[in-house]
């Protein structure tokens, strides 16, 4: 399904919504994974960003609106490496969460500051997702695509079994919506 940021009524406004919370923490070279039409590409320069998605269409639409930018359909190879690593609204929609960031980790520099941004839904709004993708609000298909709704700790014990500490944590949306920073632990 391309751009189920787009579909729903209130979908654009999430999307917004996450961009928001995640603008303060993109600094250095940026990997944006599930960019979809490559929304966040708007904040980064075209010299400091990867995009990464799946759907084609919503590639295509990346490419056309931010021709400048470099979109992919996969992840880089391992000797690209980014300061900031951003995925909103991904982590819910795959199977193993903690393998997951593992593989982002990987992708991060050795700077201090490098780091990992999710965002996603927090599990006790489950219901309000459920109901608003039954009546056109949100998107249905990134509703029925769901995989695991994360709480603090999931999140929590899924960064630490790739190697991650979360350095912060907050929800956001009236509670709604959830942001974890991942910054690698210290050996």
């Amino acid at each position: 399904m391309a751009d189920q940021g787009s579909e729903g009524l209130m979908s654009p406004l999430l999307r917004n919504r996450r961009l928001y919370a995640a603008k303060p923490y993109l600094n250095g070279r940026v990997l944006d994974v599930g960019c979809g039409s490559g929304t966040l590409a708007r904040e980064v320069s075209s010299d400091h960003y990867l995009g990464v998605d799946i759907d084609p269409v919503s590639l295509d639409l990346a490419r056309k609106a931010h021709p400048r930018h470099d979109f992919r359909n996969q992840l880089p190879e391992l000797t690209e490496k980014f300061d900031t690593i951003v995925s909103l609204a991904v982590i819910e929609h795959v199977v193993d969460p903690e393998k997951f960031l593992e593989d982002l980790a990987k992708h991060l520099t050795m700077s201090a500051s490098a780091k990992v941004l999710v965002t996603t839904p927090h599990p006790s709004m489950d219901w309000v997702h459920d109901v608003g993708s039954k009546i056109g609000l949100f998107s249905g298909h990134a509703n029925e695509e769901h995989e695991h709704l994360l709480d603090r700790t999931d999140l929590l014990r899924a960064g630490q079994k790739a190697g991650l500490r979360m350095t912060h944590y907050r929800r956001f949306m009236f509670g709604a919506n959830q942001l974890a920073l991942y910054m690698r632990i210290k050996s």
